[in-house]
């Protein structure tokens, strides 16, 4: 019996140390669903609170610029003739198209004339379809014909607004992927401010609102923002397919908007390939996004009636070739630290072999030309030898195209900007070099590069940003006109440094002060210090544009597209400098011999042809130049003639006379081999009225700037 009391004893003991075990464990999961609820109660709260904000801020950022663009050139008070000349240059001619689709009888007759266009380029019929990324008119003039706002908006604040409203995703996308890189949206607002007060160097949406960049750019910070959350590793099966849908969707339209994507997605694909190489990527998701590139520029190909341009661009070759190399080098991440090293040398010496035979040999078989000019440039640019290729040296003497001015960082530095994005950029620098030794010496740790204190800086999305960076740094630098594909991206990357735990929690455990609490202060009190620094140096400043007023001012232009309209025949051909004619077909509906959209090897000997206007040639040279291509009027320009804005030797007479063999004008150096002209400068003796000139030019109009001759008729 004592046995069995005692065995009873046991088991109520037992009973009740069970019993007060369960409630021990209920009583801690009450405590973690407690916490957990109210970690989900505030993550619900900052989604909700920084989508909100991010939204806003995209909104206030396109009004913001809307309203410089209006009080700049007071748009809403100005002439019909004086809006459209401020589409400068090429804008004008992709405009044209918007207004020639609105013009037109109905959609199907619209589409007829821009796949059957003979007026854009005389006695020629071109498709303009295939010719010029202009969809995005196309799709507008569509838009505004079957939405019922005809009545109060006008087509100019349609397509206007459009693009302004684009911006606003432009830094909302900014926003996001600064957000999705530090995990806080402290970090978008930062980068957006910066983005806002750096307007000079980041975009130029207010005075060229119809470039083709002006469209691209903000499906490219889309796809930025997208391929950012791809790489975040354990990615839902369906969140990963929608993800890669918004890659390709984005792709799709950036490359459909813009003659330069294959470009922009080449140095894309170079950093894909780079951190694949250093196994910073996982390659499943690296093979997708080459698919993604590959896919979206031949569906834009197949959309512009097989562009020869795309069909031979260095991008589809690149892809093509790392594909075939990955199939015949499968163990590229195994073996020794050397091992892997001549593994990955050799790699890229097949790649870029692969590379080089398959765009050689497309070219080869299409007979393709249309973007050479575009490597006799970067081939001069580089100092592989001098150039007097006409095409060539316009690029090279243009500032646009020149290397990035110092004073471009000054302005970067003075708003702090320069400054954060190099203290980031050199400590992820430092950490992408340990990772990338540490996973070329351990092939084991491929699959773990967000662990260990070091490396869980450089997660991939991080990763590639860093990378994305570099590159189109350097593309910035060489190129002054790229700059705006890197200044925006630098708001975003020093944005997330600032607002990075990883970053923060890295630097005070090197110098022995970290604490959670002190690395959670770190984050949050120095970005909103940024901010507030910012906010009261830079606001005034902001309030005080918003006030500045003035006025449209070009009567010299406007007389002149005036007395074209009212004065030649709807038919009348006319020749001129590029730009000027953009305008001409906008303004005026006229036929042009050339026009600024370079992108066609046929139109770039012909726009050469045209400019002897501006050479020393002969007027019966002249003239039977202008015949060839159906001219009835040509438009000469002082301000091109007599032009000081150049330097000599890159003024459009002196390439010219460069590219005939002939001796500069003025004082200075020229070649031994050039020669002294036979004749002088067309532009300035035809204004003598000589009867050699009379005979074949007849002056029709004259103001102070421009100068319209008329060509005799000759049997």
């Amino acid at each position: 019996m004592t046995t069995i009391r005692q065995r009873k004893e046991i088991k109520i003991a037992e009973v009740y140390e069970d019993n007060a075990s369960q409630e021990e464990e209920e009583e801690l999961e009450r405590q973690l669903l407690t916490v957990y609820s109210g970690k989900g109660l505030w993550k619900i709260l900052s989604l909700t609170v920084g989508g909100t904000i991010g939204l806003c801020i995209g909104f206030l950022t396109s009004v913001y610029l809307a309203t410089l663009h209006e009080n700049d050139l007071w748009f809403s008070n100005i002439k019909e003739v004086e809006r459209e000349i401020s589409f400068r240059t090429e804008c004008g001619l992709y405009y044209s198209y918007y207004k020639q689709m609105l013009q037109a009888p109905t959609i199907s007759k619209g589409f007829h004339g821009l796949i059957y266009d003979n007026k854009t380029e005389s006695m020629r019929t071109i498709n303009i379809l295939e010719r010029m990324n202009i969809y995005q008119e196309v799709f507008l003039s569509i838009l505004y014909r079957v939405l019922p706002i005809q009545t109060y908006l006008e087509p100019v604040y349609f397509y206007i607004y459009t693009l302004f409203g684009l911006q606003a995703m432009y830094v909302t996308a900014l926003y996001v992927t600064s957000w999705l890189l530090s995990g806080t949206w402290l970090s978008g607002l930062l980068a957006a401010f910066w983005y806002v007060i750096n307007r000079i160097d980041t975009t130029r949406v207010e005075f060229t609102i119809p470039l083709r960049e002006n469209w691209a750019l903000p499906f490219f910070a889309v796809q930025i923002a997208a391929i950012t959350y791809l790489l975040k590793p354990h990615l839902q099966p369906l969140c990963e397919k929608l993800t890669l849908l918004a890659v390709f969707i984005s792709t799709f339209l950036f490359s459909l908007t813009w003659q330069f994507n294959q470009f922009m997605m080449l140095m894309q694909s170079l950093v894909l390939f780079i951190l694949d190489c250093l196994n910073m990527l996982p390659t499943t998701k690296v093979t997708w996004l080459y698919v993604i590139q590959v896919t979206s520029l031949l569906l834009v190909c197949v959309l512009q009636f097989f562009n020869s341009m795309i069909l031979g661009s260095l991008l589809i070759s690149f892809n093509f070739s790392v594909l075939i190399a990955r199939t015949f080098q499968k163990n590229l991440k195994t073996g020794s630290f050397f091992n892997r090293l001549w593994k990955l040398l050799f790699h890229l010496a097949l790649v870029l072999c692969l590379t080089i035979f398959l765009n050689s040999f497309i070219k080869q078989f299409l007979n393709l030309k249309s973007d050479e000019h575009i490597f006799k440039f970067l081939k001069a640019k580089f100092g592989f030898g001098a150039t007097r290729d006409f095409d060539a040296n316009l690029y090279l003497c243009e500032e646009a195209f020149g290397l990035l001015p110092f004073n471009t960082l000054e302005r970067l530095s003075h708003t702090l900007l320069f400054y954060v994005y190099m203290f980031v950029l050199s400590i992820m620098v430092i950490m992408a070099i340990v990772v990338a030794l540490r996973n070329l010496s351990d092939s084991t740790n491929v699959q773990y590069l967000h662990k260990g204190r070091c490396t869980i800086i450089l997660k991939p999305g991080t990763a590639y940003n860093l990378m994305h960076s570099i590159l189109f740094g350097c593309l910035a630098f060489s190129t002054m006109r790229m700059k705006y594909l890197w200044t925006s991206h630098m708001c975003v990357f020093a944005s997330f440094g600032l607002c990075s735990s990883d970053i923060w929690e890295l630097l005070l455990k090197l110098v022995h002060l970290y604490t959670p609490k002190r690395m959670k202060m770190m984050k949050y009190s120095i970005p909103v210090l940024i901010l507030i620094y910012l906010c009261y140096k830079f606001w005034p400043g902001m309030m005080a544009e918003l006030s500045e007023l003035r006025e449209f001012y070009d009567p010299d232009t406007v007389e002149l597209m005036n007395w074209i309209k009212s004065n030649t025949p709807k038919k009348a051909v006319f020749a001129g400098s590029m730009q000027l004619l953009a305008g001409v077909k906008l303004c005026t509906g006229r036929t042009l011999t050339n026009h600024p959209h370079y992108e066609d090897k046929g139109l770039r000997e012909r726009t050469k042809e045209v400019y002897q206007i501006y050479a020393k040639r002969s007027p019966e040279e002249v003239y039977s130049l202008l015949k060839s291509f159906g001219t009835d009027y040509v438009i000469l320009e002082d301000s091109i003639c007599y032009e000081r804005r150049h330097s000599r030797g890159c003024r459009l007479r002196d390439l010219l006379d460069i590219a005939n063999g002939h001796v500069m004008d003025g004082p200075g150096e020229n070649d031994p081999d050039l020669k002294p002209a036979k004749h002088p400068r067309f532009c300035e003796e035809i204004k003598r009225n000589l009867p050699s000139y009379s005979a074949h030019f007849t002056r029709v109009f004259q103001n102070k700037t421009f100068h319209v001759y008329k060509l005799s008729r000759h049997k």
